[in-house]
């Protein structure tokens, strides 16, 4: 019998290590060639690794959320035949995909370690239950038991860390369930009930992501906040008419191509709005070209596709876009060229879009445009109380590069197009 090592391939474009955000195997399975057997995650890609052999896998070498360098070994694969104790081959990456893709839970196991010996059984000592009843064990610590012991106390609602195991090494059995209910000490199944469980979730893959790039954002750009509702009853009149009328196979209009279309025309006023802030380097980027990042919900988390040269496209090629990104957002299948090179951000939670928000700005970007939900409001004309469609647009901007007059000025602008929408469609 030989054995098969599998190295961490080089994933391109300079990267140096990957996080190791799946595991397809386990210890004691048998894998086929091109049989996809881990996953691992870079800056914007996740790239499956298959087998480049038939074996049975003997080692892992890492565990979820790990980072691993290029070269590492990562698995040992045990292959038939004679020949070299050991051969070293790097297995070729899969096609990359989008960071949305959502991991499938696998089980990781370590390498196994030399079994130790075990005690005698006159020196497993059972744990008087008159002095511990009742007593949770140290924090941190959780109890030995089986599935079927565990599945038990779940249902019965009781917490194992209260029961003294007097099993080896301290296992919880039956009897000691039995023991511990007969005693009166068990939490009613009916009723109201204490939860004393917590779970441990470690932050891998795109979470551990968007968690690195929020506290990016936060550390680094002074954010200041600016607020201010907006009259969208002409322009979910004027809305609702072109998608009545509209052709076949054009999409249905939403609010989001109208606002990038304003936001067009307001960054062309002012373009130090439309930039990237190398802080490191001193240098603001300002661009000609209007890459509008659309922060989106997905099954994996958030994500930002971009709509390049928003400048050059018409409201229903903006709405065409938005729909394409979106679906592909939520499938997984948005590439690294989708999701990068924006220069301001639009965020929106649609119905659910509160009265105001805070949006954190895409870093290093130096604004980014926050929607929140459009309200039926009573709204004085001078004369008397009218219903109007009022909506709050929250917008916030890099204090460092962005003065707070320039911000207001912005979102005026902004205000002022989207409640005369035929301005939007001016030109000049």
């Amino acid at each position: 019998m030989g054995e098969h090592v599998i190295k961490l391939p080089d994933v391109g474009e300079g990267v140096a290590e990957a996080e190791l955000v799946e595991w397809h195997v386990k210890i004691g399975d048998l894998v086929r060639e091109d049989a996809v057997i881990a996953a691992v995650m870079t800056d914007k890609a996740t790239v499956e690794i298959p087998s480049p052999v038939d074996g049975e896998i003997i080692w892992l070498g890492a565990e979820i959320g790990e980072t691993v360098a290029v070269g590492s070994p990562i698995v040992r694969i045990k292959i038939a035949g004679d020949g070299p104790a050991e051969t070293v081959a790097e297995a070729a990456p899969a096609e990359p995909k989008s960071e949305a893709r959502q991991p499938a839970p696998a089980a990781v196991e370590a390498a196994p370690a030399p079994a130790k010996k075990a005690e005698p059984a006159a020196a497993l000592k059972p744990v008087p239950r008159a002095t511990t009843l009742g007593l949770p064990r140290p924090e941190g610590e959780r109890p030995l038991a089986s599935p079927a012991v565990r599945l038990r106390a779940k249902e019965a609602g009781i917490d194992l860390r209260q029961i003294p195991g007097t099993g080896p090494a301290g296992r919880v059995t039956h009897e000691d369930l039995d023991g511990f209910a007969a005693r009166g000490a068990a939490v009613p199944v009916a009723g109201l009930q204490a939860k004393t469980g917590v779970e441990e979730i470690k932050v891998i893959g795109l979470r551990r992501r968007i968690a690195e790039k929020m506290a990016l954002a936060k550390s680094r750009i002074p954010h200041i906040t600016y607020v201010e509702e907006v009259d969208v009853t002409a322009l979910e009149e004027l809305r609702a008419k072109l998608n009545a009328t509209k052709k076949p196979d054009r999409p249905k209009l939403t609010l989001l191509p109208f606002l990038m279309r304003a936001l067009v025309k307001a960054v062309a006023e002012q373009p130090q709005l439309n930039a990237i802030y190398d802080d490191d380097a001193g240098i603001i980027h300002r661009h000609a070209g209007v890459h509008i990042g659309m922060a989106a919900q997905t099954p994996g988390g958030l994500m930002v596709p971009v709509v390049k040269h928003a400048e050059a496209r018409d409201l229903w090629d903006c709405a065409v876009e938005v729909n394409r990104l979106a679906e592909a957002a939520k499938a997984g299948t948005a590439t690294r060229e989708e999701l990068t090179g924006s220069t301001i951000t639009i965020t929106s939670l649609g119905a659910m879009g509160g009265v105001a928000t805070t949006p954190v700005i895409n870093y290093p970007e130096v604004a980014i445009v926050g929607v929140n939900k459009i309200m039926i409001r009573p709204m004085w004309d001078g004369s008397q109380f009218v219903p109007r469609k009022m909506m709050n647009l929250s917008s916030s901007f890099d204090h460092r590069v962005i003065d707070g007059w320039d911000a207001a000025v912005f979102v005026q602008r902004l205000k002022a197009l989207l409640e005369a929408p035929a301005m939007i469609f001016v030109e000049g």
